[in-house]
């Protein structure tokens, strides 16, 4: 059975095996602007740890057969001053599940938790950040009603 629920400090070692993966897959997606930091997991535990006794912050866990499998951050926070969607947006960067098959349900049920919180906070939009090489990812977002609003293109100087 899958839980969606708040992390607690027992959850930092499978986010830090999960952010790890991720920056591996994602280092090979583009090697600069992905490049792991030295000592990056050593740097993210303190991290996510300030972040989950942070109020301002929601983090959330899916946990099935009682592994954590899944993870993401969100913060709810004004919209640029140059746009006004009608209310507050919650950005999701943080956002990571086990494997691609894993996205369709961890990742839509984490989505859907973050949504039902972010509305509760007065969010009426929310953004996902996300590599464009990220297929099954992308898929998941694409079917819950997500579009592509902004890119970033990187390269050397």
């Amino acid at each position: 059975m899958q839980v969606i629920r708040e992390a607690i400090e027992a959850d930092l070692v499978p986010m830090l095996d999960l952010a790890e993966a991720r920056r591996e897959q994602y280092a090979f997606y583009h090697p600069l602007f992905h490049r792991p930091a030295h000592g990056a997991r050593d740097l993210q535990g303190p991290f996510f740890s300030k972040l989950m006794a942070n109020e301002d912050f929601d983090v959330l866990v899916s946990e099935t057969a009682g592994r954590v499998d899944g993870f993401l951050i969100g913060h709810v926070v004004p919209a640029p001053p140059v746009y006004d969607p009608g209310g507050l947006t919650c950005v999701i960067d943080d956002f990571v599940v086990a494997g691609a098959d894993t996205w369709a349900r961890a990742g839509r049920a984490l989505l859907e938790g973050m949504k039902a919180r972010a509305r509760a906070r007065g969010a009426v939009q929310v953004i996902v950040v996300t590599a464009p090489q990220d297929d099954p990812k992308r898929d998941m977002l694409e079917d819950a009603g997500l579009s592509v609003v902004s890119e970033w293109l990187a390269g050397n100087t």
